[in-house]
């Protein structure tokens, strides 16, 4: 079963860059939170935070709190202990290439030192069974190679690998991002049926995804936005309100997608009481026929 996460005062750095700043929030048990927001706001930082992967890079720090459970993870756990209790699936699927199916999912419980062949089959059949890719690979089991699958069926392996070692936290970096949409739908539907088992964290840029699996959605001012040139504010899910922008300063304003544009080809045509394409044909001095020209001058053939 999931537990539930406790985040107080979180405080992350890479080198002088203060990533997250002051972030508290509460991921309850056995749901899916989903985090949404633009590039470099921290979402990834703040995950991999949770199962203390942040702290391999030399040059990153983190400050606060986190408890899974009862245990604080920065305090009274190692990092290996955490990522027993916290798995993780990435944005790209990466299974081991020269591994079969049956190895890549073993692999973690190897690790672990789980010797018995028997109990290592049936944890590989559990977990492949609930990353629904069971019935897809049972037969090649031992043979085919994780590397020889559709890019769905390698995000699915990767799922059931970090299923094998029975986490208590699944964190989910935008896992659907790069697959096509049959493969998405067949993500979010596993997504939505193991939240019963386990507590789920998802990072996605996609709101209508967002709103089909997850439960909680942390705003995204919860998660500070680094300055950009030009930074996308999207509108909060089922709104129908148009991007906006916020351009450089001394730079003229972008205006959001499909704003109409004045100019001969618009208003000022109209006005004239031109057509659109008859003032395309004014603007680049091409007139639909010998009618259109001056008088005296009539179309010639090329080259006479």
């Amino acid at each position: 079963m999931g537990v539930g996460i406790e985040v107080s005062d979180l405080n992350a750095w890479y080198g002088t860059n203060h990533t997250l700043q002051d972030i508290t929030l509460h991921i309850p048990a056995n749901h899916v939170t989903a985090l949404i927001g633009p590039s470099g706001c921290g979402k990834s930082t703040f995950v991999r935070c949770i199962n203390r992967m942040h702290e391999t890079n030399p040059i990153a720090r983190v400050t606060g709190t986190i408890r899974i459970g009862d245990v604080d993870i920065y305090e009274e756990a190692s990092p290996v202990v955490i990522r027993r209790r916290v798995g993780m699936v990435f944005q790209r699927p990466n299974p081991f290439p020269t591994m079969s199916v049956y190895d890549n999912v073993a692999a973690g419980l190897k690790l672990n030192g789980y010797t018995n062949r028997r109990s290592l089959d049936e944890i590989v059949e559990k977990s492949l069974r609930n990353s629904a890719l069971w019935d897809e690979v049972k037969d090649d089991l031992k043979k085919k190679s994780g590397a020889s699958l559709s890019g769905g069926q390698q995000q699915r392996l990767c799922i059931a690998r970090a299923l094998a070692v029975d986490p208590e936290v699944l964190l989910m970096d935008e896992p659907a991002s790069a697959l096509d949409p049959v493969s998405t739908a067949k993500i979010e539907d596993l997504i939505f049926q193991l939240k019963s088992q386990y507590t789920i964290v998802i990072v996605t840029h996609n709101m209508q995804q967002a709103a089909r699996v997850a439960e909680k959605t942390p705003r995204t001012k919860s998660l500070p936005i680094p300055p950009t040139s030009a930074r996308r504010t999207t509108s909060p899910a089922g709104s129908d309100d148009t991007h906006t922008f916020s351009a450089k300063p001394g730079r003229p304003e972008r205006k959001p997608p499909g704003h109409g544009r004045t100019g001969r080809t618009g208003h000022s045509a109209r006005r004239r009481g031109l057509s659109r394409s008859r003032s395309f044909h004014l603007r680049s001095r091409q007139p639909f026929g010998d009618s259109d020209r001056p008088h005296g001058e009539r179309h010639r053939p090329v080259g006479t």
